[in-house]
């Protein structure tokens, strides 16, 4: 088979402009949630959003699994990041969002 039949066609972006990597992160724009939830929903859904964000701040910093990530780091990566201190449930769900994500 000849080398050129082996290389891959180039593919068209759906992006609709280009995506600079290099530029400082700026957080979505924020929408209100949707009304008429249980208050429960809405606990749930906060803190997903922070074991999200702590995920995140955890890998920046170089924690790659999750039993680096004890309490203790992932409060101190919370004070980092400028949020309050999570519960052990969130960290626990930092953990799982780690453990998954592999």
């Amino acid at each position: 088979m000849p080398a050129a039949a082996l290389k891959p066609k180039p593919t068209q972006s759906t992006a609709k402009r280009p995506v600079l990597l290099d530029l400082p992160y700026e957080p979505v724009e924020k929408r209100p949630l949707p009304a008429g939830r249980p208050r429960e929903w809405y606990i749930t859904h906060n803190r997903r959003l922070k074991a999200m964000r702590l995920a995140i701040a955890l890998l920046d910093s170089g924690v790659y699994l999750p039993n680096q990530a004890r309490n203790e780091r992932i409060r101190s990566a919370a004070q980092t990041i400028g949020v309050h201190p999570p519960s052990d449930t969130t960290c626990h769900m930092v953990r799982a969002l780690m453990r998954y994500a592999r």
